[in-house]
């Protein structure tokens, strides 16, 4: 078992950035493969990043490429999202999510989810 509790969400005016961090406790995280998902008002769940459990290898969905970071601190345990230029699109939660395997995965199959951390962004 893996728990994930995610933080720093917020206003942000357009143009503005956050860090978003996912602390994780139960086992050792770097066997965990783990991303950041996002839900807008009326919309599914989306992936906005992968990362493998070493982080050595990292995926970012086009609409994020060039300005969100995914990376992760396994000392810590810790997932972080660095978000730049952000967009009013971008307003979603936004939830950490790991798979119980450490090989980078882009699609379904994540079995722990945090709670969800409030990103607003205004024009």
């Amino acid at each position: 078992q893996v728990q994930l509790v995610e933080s720093g969400g917020g206003l942000v005016q357009a143009g503005g950035s956050l860090r978003l961090s996912c602390a994780a406790s139960g086992r050792t995280f770097s066997n965990y493969a783990a991303g950041w998902f996002r839900q807008a008002p009326g919309k599914e769940r989306e992936l906005v990043a992968a990362i493998s459990g070493s982080g050595v290898s990292t995926h970012h969905v086009d609409s994020v490429k060039g300005r969100f970071t995914i990376y992760r601190d396994n000392v810590k345990s810790t997932l972080y999202l660095r978000m730049n230029g952000l967009k009013p699109e971008d307003t979603a939660v936004y939830y950490c999510a790991a798979a119980t395997s450490s090989l980078l995965r882009v699609g379904p199959g994540y079995d722990y989810w945090g709670q969800g951390t409030q990103v607003t962004v205004s024009s």
